[in-house]
């Protein structure tokens, strides 16, 4: 959820949620949804909220620097990042744009989450060659350089912990999946 109760506010919302994730550049802050406030205090002093995407993500120190150096360039004195957990950020929190970017950068964006409350964890092979149709996951996951379905997971883990790494069994080419939280 993002909020903004003023103009003002709207205007440096928009600033800090410009800032690029420093691990996904192609995306910014606001596409990825971690930007979630901006409350003014005064004539130059804010707070911005930040959601990380899990506890614990390396990246939020240097989200945070990133935010405060992009608002002190655009006058703001005085500016405060407080990491806010609750509610949680999901993978559904990414806007159609930021995952249209991903899609174009060759990672498969996380595909919808529409169920609310505990995430169910499943454990079982890290490589598989079961077919889609085969495979309990009730979406599968599209290859962002061919569009195929016919994906397969090589780890659950990638470049980073958000990321998955798959590969496509229809042209071959490996790639990030940006994992569903």
């Amino acid at each position: 959820m993002v909020t903004a109760t003023t103009a003002l506010e709207a205007e440096l919302l928009e600033i800090a949620g410009s800032v690029p994730d420093p691990e996904l550049p192609v995306l910014t802050l606001q596409e990825l949804g971690v930007v979630r406030a901006v409350h003014l205090h005064g004539a130059d002093t804010v707070e911005v909220e930040l959601t990380p995407t899990y506890t614990g993500c390396p990246a939020v120190e240097a989200m945070s620097l990133d935010i405060e150096r992009t608002l002190h360039q655009h006058g703001i004195r005085e500016v405060t990042v407080r990491t806010v957990l609750a509610p949680a950020w999901s993978t559904d929190d990414i806007t159609a744009e930021g995952r249209r970017k991903l899609r174009e950068f060759g990672i498969a964006p996380p595909r919808a989450v529409r169920e609310q409350g505990p995430v169910p964890l499943a454990l079982g092979p890290t490589r598989s060659l079961r077919s889609p149709a085969a495979t309990s996951e009730p979406e599968p996951v599209h290859c962002p350089h061919c569009g195929s379905a016919d994906t397969e997971l090589l780890s659950r883990f990638s470049s980073t912990a958000c990321k998955a790494l798959r590969r496509c069994l229809a042209c071959r080419e490996p790639f990030d999946h940006f994992k569903e939280l």
